[in-house]
């Protein structure tokens, strides 16, 4: 019953909580932060943002300098202008595609056309004649004149109202649904909760420039002068500090990776200065100098309970091979296991041949595992392993498979390490007996300079091969647009008479009319037709592992003068015989690619040539790769230029997968 005193009167509705937006921190997600939301949280994702302090390091893929007006009159096909001029006239129109066009004339009687196919009736009012706008864009040749499709814009009724920028303006990667206006200003926000934030202005001891905070506000909102000259450059202090940053991260979480895993226990590998004399016994030849400092390093870590994890670097032809032959060898003498994983099957076979060739007379049994093998064949190889009769087993991926166990594996040696990520690496120790981890030596025949390699791969001590054995030809190298073709013809033509062999190397499998390359399989039609003395064969990824067997063998034998591939013989393949390399559209290659290619040959006692065919027009770039190749053959010097050429990519980032490659 209602009380006397509260009959008649109005009761106040109950008072609901406020809902309270969370204090917004660099670790909140980013749908909290003013001026996004669910919808635009779920874009940002797209871009690997979902955190607001992964807004700061979204950083500007290039800037855009607005701060001049270009008159209408000097714009130019295919650039980018800002420009400010007076509306004309404005209308959609319907012929073929709905679309909004605006016409606009400045003030040196320039005349410019701006075109939307998406807009909205807002938009379309804003664009009254006799008012101005600013547009950035692109520019393109219309039929009538210059034009702008979706230019970026404001519009004013006068122009000082539409100042040029102060400074430049960031351009970010971006995903369906947001602008670049959008993001920056997210941005900006980022960076205000990044300002109170204690932790994240906390100095790092050791690194020179700016402070973090104050490196990525300079280059979000980078100022002018010689501030916006130096960042268009690349040299301003701040994009170095973020630099520092980021190789201080990768070598942190590398030495992290690299201290778990010496953590745990190894079957120690004694023996392998012992087996050297019995090694060299079946090679033929003396080892280097390189070859025995490496295989000494080697030899201290396998003997260690604790697990090696050992780069060896060298360039082609400087036996790496060997160095793995010897700790396999050592491994098997112990009563243990070794493997050897490749790349590619091509190589894994030459591998399995070789080792087979040195090994097996010295009582190590080599076991090839690839992809290709037959039921019956495979079957056969993984009881050879499991059971432990194998005591070297070479292979592709395949030993990577779960059907693929070891009895007592001991050793992992990985060749091409960049094919490789760290992960398909540290899958390999799970092969091992329970609770142990094996050996790691990894290979590669891409010459890093070695400051770049202890960054690279900080996870793993370099051993540097930096000699190559007696005996190697030198190769000639010479650079030859496309037109001198029938004279490379005949050169080819006259070494095959004196019984030579020769490598003819395209970058494509299939004709293509967009890459104006040639393809593998028309360039063996035309050599056969230009060369009809001659036995023509052709690899390539494409065909079937017995046809690409088939091939290489009968190459090896001479019963091929020339050999047409694609870069599928950019590693490992052998022929002493073959002195001359000639590669088509050279310019499409890189230094460390084409300098590959060019160690197939060189690698008998006959002096070798490497011919690079360009289609010219060659750019400066490419002017200057290949006269790096034609200047030298040193592949750590090629490695250097390289990395000034190209510059050294990300470290760390969405855009890679795995370690660095």
């Amino acid at each position: 019953m209602t009380p006397p005193a509260l009959r008649g009167a109005r009761l106040a509705p109950p008072t609901l909580p406020v809902p309270t937006r969370p204090l917004v921190t660099l670790d909140t997600p980013v749908q909290y932060l003013k001026g996004a939301g669910p919808a635009l949280a779920a874009r940002l994702r797209a871009l690997g943002i979902e955190r607001v302090g992964q807004l700061l390091f979204h950083l500007p893929l290039h800037y855009e300098d607005r701060r001049a007006f270009t008159p209408l009159a000097q714009l130019r096909d295919g650039g980018r202008a800002l420009v400010r001029a007076r509306i004309e006239h404005a209308q959609v129109r319907f012929a073929g595609r709905r679309s909004f066009q605006v016409s606009v004339r400045d003030e040196q009687d320039g005349w410019l056309l701006l075109r939307f196919f998406h807009f909205n009736a807002a938009q379309a009012a804003a664009f009254v004649a006799g008012r101005w706008v600013r547009a950035f864009g692109n520019v393109r040749a219309g039929r009538g004149g210059p034009e702008m499709i979706h230019p970026e814009y404001r519009v004013a009724d006068v122009p000082e109202a539409l100042p040029p920028e102060d400074a430049l303006t960031p351009s970010y990667p971006l995903t369906a649904g947001l602008t670049q206006q959008r993001l920056r200003t997210l941005i900006a926000a980022a960076l205000e909760v990044a300002s109170g934030d204690a932790a994240f202005g906390a100095p790092l001891p050791g690194l020179e420039g700016p402070a973090t905070l104050e490196a990525l506000r300079v280059l979000h909102a980078p100022g002018s002068g010689e501030d916006a000259a130096r960042i268009l450059a690349g040299t301003h202090p701040a994009q170095q500090r973020l630099i520092d940053e980021e190789l201080l991260a990768h070598q942190l979480c590398m030495r992290a990776l690299r201290r778990r895993v010496r953590s745990h226990v190894a079957l120690p590998v004694p023996g392998l200065a012992a087996a050297l004399p019995d090694l060299e016994g079946r090679l033929g030849f003396r080892l280097t100098g390189a070859q025995r400092r490496v295989l000494i390093e080697v030899a201290r870590d396998i003997s260690r309970p604790a697990p090696m994890l050992r780069l060896v670097q060298g360039d082609v032809g400087s036996g790496k091979t060997v160095v793995a032959a010897g700790a396999l060898l050592a491994a098997a003498r112990a009563g243990l296991q070794g493997v050897l994983m490749a790349p590619t099957e091509l190589l894994a076979e030459q591998h399995a041949q070789n080792l087979a060739r040195w090994l097996e007379p010295l009582r190590a049994p080599v076991c090839l595992l690839k992809g290709a093998l037959k039921r019956a064949q495979r079957r056969n190889a993984l009881a050879a392993i499991v059971a432990g009769d194998a005591a070297v087993v070479v292979g592709t991926h395949a030993v990577l498979e779960e059907a693929t166990r070891f009895s007592r594996l001991a050793l992992v040696v990985i060749d091409e390490q960049h094919r490789f990520g760290v992960q398909q690496r540290l899958a390999l120790r799970d092969k091992a007996p329970g609770g142990v981890t094996p050996h790691q030596l990894v290979m590669t025949a891409t010459p890093i300079p070695r400051t770049l390699a202890q960054t690279l791969y900080a996870d793993l001590d370099v051993s540097v091969i930096d000699e190559l054995p007696p005996g190697r030809s030198p190769v000639t190298t010479v650079v030859i647009g496309a037109q001198r073709r029938d004279q490379v013809l005949a050169r080819i033509g006259a070494a095959c008479a004196e019984g030579r062999q020769a490598y003819w190397v395209c970058t494509l499998i299939e004709e293509s009319e967009v890459l104006e390359a040639q393809a593998a399989e028309v360039a063996a039609q035309k050599l056969t037709a230009e060369l009809p003395a001659l036995r023509v064969g052709l690899v390539h990824g494409r065909l079937k592992p017995a046809e690409k067997e088939a091939q290489m063998q009968a190459f090896k034998r001479g019963e091929l003068h020339v050999l047409v591939a694609t870069t599928v013989i950019e590693v490992g393949v052998d022929v002493p015989n073959a002195s001359i390399m000639v590669i088509e559209n050279a310019e499409r290659l890189g230094l460390s690619q084409l300098h590959q290619l060019r160690g197939r040959v060189g690698r008998g006692a006959v002096e070798s040539q490497c011919v690079l065919l360009f289609q010219p027009p060659l750019s400066d770039l490419a002017k200057q790769r290949l006269d790096v190749l034609r200047q030298t053959q040193d592949g750590f010097a090629i490695a250097q230029k390289d990395l000034e050429l190209r510059g050294p990519g990300e470290l760390l980032g969405r855009r890679q997968t795995g370690d660095v490659g």
